[in-house]
């Protein structure tokens, strides 16, 4: 009796031992399509994808030979284009505004054609180089759009937590690398190359609005070759205002 009970037992746990192999392999690793829809559908979904306008409010903390600043007001107003074909040039319109003690450290807007900053507007080479500083999370919108291809690169970890990397390439071929949390999918970075050296930026801090289906990171670190260049904390953002084309032309 005890050998037949042994035997009985030992079936058993090899049968749940196949079961259990079984049930490994039929697990599938995502794809890079996969993990984009999933980060897409957290940061909002369709209307996170496809906004008309965003206002973003809040305050910065810039680095001056490694010494924190704070301004006390930062500000950007960005009306966004439905299409973009190279994640790192300017498309749509920004403005971008600083504010120290009351007084504007900087200001720098594109109205669709021109730059402006607070000395009027710039020549066309110094603002292509500005932006392409700057431009480039934008492209996690269109990410899935025809003529763009995702690909898995090595996985990262951001602040501590383990993240995919999902390269993103852009009609123009430009490459843009963004980090989405393992765990729930939230955008946790975006890096790319500039004419300032490698940037990237990292994002935390989320936090959302009833009225809107948007999942705004309420702090984003930025460095440039891994040194912070700034720091902008947003308290606050609205979504699809109707923002005046004289807003983004600095005189």
């Amino acid at each position: 009796m005890k050998k037949l009970l042994l035997l009985i037992s030992l079936a058993i746990a090899f049968l749940s031992s196949c079961k259990e192999k079984k049930e490994t392999k039929t697990i599938e690793p995502l794809t890079a399509t996969q993990i984009m829809q999933k980060a897409h559908k957290k940061a909002g979904g369709t209307f996170w994808q496809k906004p008309k306008s965003l206002t973003l409010k809040g305050y910065g903390i810039f680095y001056y030979e490694g010494k924190p600043v704070t301004h006390e007001t930062h500000n950007m107003w960005r009306k966004f284009a439905e299409t973009k074909n190279a994640a790192h040039k300017a498309n749509g319109k920004v403005r971008i505004e600083s504010f120290r003690d009351s007084t504007p450290v900087f200001m720098v807007s594109y109205d669709g054609e021109n730059t402006y900053d607070l000395n009027g507007k710039q020549e066309k080479s110094a603002a292509d180089s500005r932006w392409a500083s700057n431009f480039g999370y934008g492209a996690i919108r269109h990410a899935l759009d025809k003529g763009y291809s995702l690909k898995i690169m090595p996985d990262d970890t951001v602040k501590t937590k383990p993240a995919y990397t999902i390269q993103v390439t852009d009609p123009n071929k430009g490459e843009t690398f963004f980090g989405i949390d393992k765990e729930d999918f939230k955008i946790v970075k975006v890096a790319f190359n500039t004419p300032r050296g490698w940037h990237h930026r990292e994002y935390s801090e989320f936090f959302s609005k009833d009225e809107y289906s948007w999942l705004q990171a309420g702090r984003v670190e930025l460095f440039y070759d891994k040194k912070i260049a700034n720091e902008v904390i947003w308290k606050d953002f609205e979504v699809n205002e109707n923002l005046p084309d004289s807003l983004f032309i600095l005189k």
